[in-house]
């Protein structure tokens, strides 16, 4: 378009742009059409579409997503050709998901793989650091599926999916706490052992007398901070409630 013939107002031009509004009509019969297909190569490439995506299937959606853009929009361009390119990536995402099947290594290659995130209620700090995971995202995943503290929980696998599968003791251990530290009315309440601290970095539980002045063995990091627990027993209920109603009385 030339440069002098952009002017303001320019009406046509700003809400259908060089086109007219007889292709309005058409723009809407091509956007049906598309999304019939659309509804058709979803259900070819299978349910995990409709599910959580692996890293290729959100690559596919993605170019599906550019494949029907142009023939809804562009006059020159007819529906044919966009529809030829989808049977292609329909073609191309089920022989993958096929060689997938047949091979681990492709399906690790194309799919990715699971790593271990928690263990034995200690963080795999170098396991969080490959996938790009931060403490924080970490523990806003436990809360979400009611997890306290770090001594819940045996494993924590991020899956190929992006989907976090938590296993927890069945009698929880002493561990890190997963509360938010702004959240000081939360914390307050927890049950803090004093003979317990945890490393703030990987939530390596030992048990101490005092706050360990040495490096945590399991990360080398020299930051320690209480252990929580989640059993009380009716004396410490008692004396933290009787403490609670001194507090709002003063």
């Amino acid at each position: 378009m030339k440069k002098e013939e952009i002017y303001f107002p320019d009406w046509q031009r700003l809400l259908i742009g060089n086109t007219t509004w007889e292709f309005m009509l058409e723009v809407l019969l091509r956007a049906v059409i598309v999304y019939i297909v659309l509804l058709v190569v979803v259900r070819l490439l299978g349910k995990r579409m409709t599910s959580q995506m692996t890293i290729t299937e959100m690559a596919i959606m993605v170019t599906i997503g550019g494949i029907v853009s142009v023939p809804m929009q562009t006059p020159e361009r007819g529906l044919i050709q966009g529809f030829v390119i989808l049977a292609c990536v329909v073609v191309f995402q089920y022989c993958l998901g096929r060689l997938s099947f047949r091979s681990h290594k492709v399906e690790t290659v194309v799919q990715g793989d699971i790593s271990m995130l928690v263990k034995d209620g200690r963080i795999e700090l170098e396991q969080l650091r490959k996938g790009g995971i931060s403490q924080e995202e970490l523990f806003s995943q436990l809360r979400s599926s009611n997890i306290q503290q770090l001594g819940q929980i045996k494993r924590v696998y991020a899956e190929a999916c992006g989907v976090f599968s938590i296993i927890t003791y069945a009698k929880p251990n002493p561990g890190l706490s997963v509360l938010p530290a702004a959240d000081e009315k939360i914390r307050k309440v927890e049950f803090r052992l004093k003979d317990h601290f945890c490393c703030a970095a990987c939530g390596n539980t030992l048990q101490s007398r005092g706050k360990p002045e040495s490096d945590c063995r399991n990360c080398g990091n020299s930051d320690w901070t209480y252990a929580v627990s989640l059993d009380r027993n009716p004396d410490q209920q008692k004396t933290e409630r009787m403490d609670e109603k001194i507090k709002i009385r003063a």
